[in-house]
């Protein structure tokens, strides 16, 4: 079957590779409907793990709506012909991190993760015809047929991610929010933060294209690559700093952004996925200024994956909007390169096997 995989940094390309199959009772095969890229893949198509990636081999790709094939004997919750998504990490829903709500931090399946390799479990990914699903009963959802593909896509990752950034960010009516990064899972949070109530919302990114998506929603958008946006940002708080600062990026320079818009007393919820291996945090301002920080980039999906369609079901948040280009598996690499280069207006690919 084709399957995209990784031969090393900016180089992931569709090839063949040996079909699926199930060699476990907890196991279900999926044929791929639909895939997409996520912010977070950028990591990985930038290199940040080519020294632990089996380059010719790993798959990619962890976002997914498709149909089962086949289960293994012991999955009860699914059958032949379901409409499903998963969560991008594999959980087993047993063991003591999954019952207390840390499925990323599965102790069965050791943080496994879809499509990230060898330092992750050496899992499968989304990015193929096919798929296997392991320990499908713990973290893979029923998909109603009145979802759209793309809105679907986004329960895997993206959706859950932003209700948690709100959950961790806990905006309280007429509270000042300031949101950095306004990509896909960044619009999400954008577009619950706007229904708790705040006072005044102020967005952060470099791109023009997703500034301005965000700025027709009525949020004051400000372009962090001009002089003076930090500035700019906080004259719009009357210079004390925001309530709540929500991080949606994943660079050590915007959580530093963070750390300087956040007002005394005020809470950080870093949920960008963060690559690198450390950050010069300053402890004493943190304690000085009574600064509540979350980081919860490794998110704990699973639990927010019913809720997260709720939302779709009930037409609380429509982020099929945010898929900006269609693309065929065979051509992943330009996929790939028009996400990473921000290209034509590109804000989220919806991949097609």
């Amino acid at each position: 079957m084709k399957a995209a995989v990784y031969f090393g940094s900016q180089d992931i390309r569709c090839t063949n590779i040996p079909d699926p199959v199930i060699r476990a009772d907890h196991e279900v095969l999926v044929k791929v409907h639909a895939t997409s890229i996520c912010g977070s893949d950028l990591h990985l198509y930038r290199g940040a793990l080519d020294a632990m990636m089996e380059k010719g081999k790993s798959q990619t790709g962890h976002e997914l709506v498709g149909e089962v094939l086949d289960v293994g004997k012991s999955v009860s919750r699914f059958k032949k012909g379901d409409r499903i998504s998963m969560a991008y990490s594999c959980s087993c829903g047993d063991c003591y991190m999954c019952e207390v709500g840390q499925t990323a931090h599965c102790e069965t399946t050791q943080k496994a993760v879809y499509g990230f390799g060898v330092p992750f479990g050496n899992l499968n990914g989304t990015h193929a015809e096919a798929m296997v699903i392991p320990h499908a009963d713990a973290h893979t959802i029923h998909v109603p047929k009145q979802i759209s593909d793309g809105a679907a896509l986004t329960l895997s990752c993206n959706l859950p991610s932003a209700i948690i950034a709100n959950k961790l960010a806990d905006i309280q009516l007429g509270e000042s929010v300031a949101l950095i990064g306004c990509g896909p899972t960044g619009l999400m949070t954008l577009d619950l933060t706007l229904q708790r109530g705040p006072g005044r919302v102020v967005v952060l990114d470099k791109v023009p294209h997703r500034l301005q998506v965000a700025r027709d929603k009525g949020v004051v958008a400000i372009d962090t690559s001009n002089a003076g946006w930090k500035d700019k940002a906080l004259a719009e708080c009357g210079g004390r700093g925001f309530d709540k600062v929500i991080e949606v990026v994943g660079y050590p320079e915007t959580l530093q952004m963070s750390m300087d818009l956040v007002r005394p007393g005020g809470t950080v919820a870093a949920i960008g996925v963060f690559a690198d291996s450390s950050f010069n945090l300053n402890l004493a301002d943190v304690f000085l200024r009574d600064i509540t920080l979350h980081m919860n980039g490794f998110a704990n999906v699973q639990p927010y994956m019913w809720e997260g369609l709720r939302l779709l079901e009930r037409g609380v948040i429509k982020p099929e909007q945010y898929f900006s280009h269609t693309y065929a598996l065979a051509d992943i690499g330009n996929a790939y390169d028009t996400f990473h280069q921000k290209r034509d207006n590109a804000i989220k690919m919806l991949i097609r096997p």
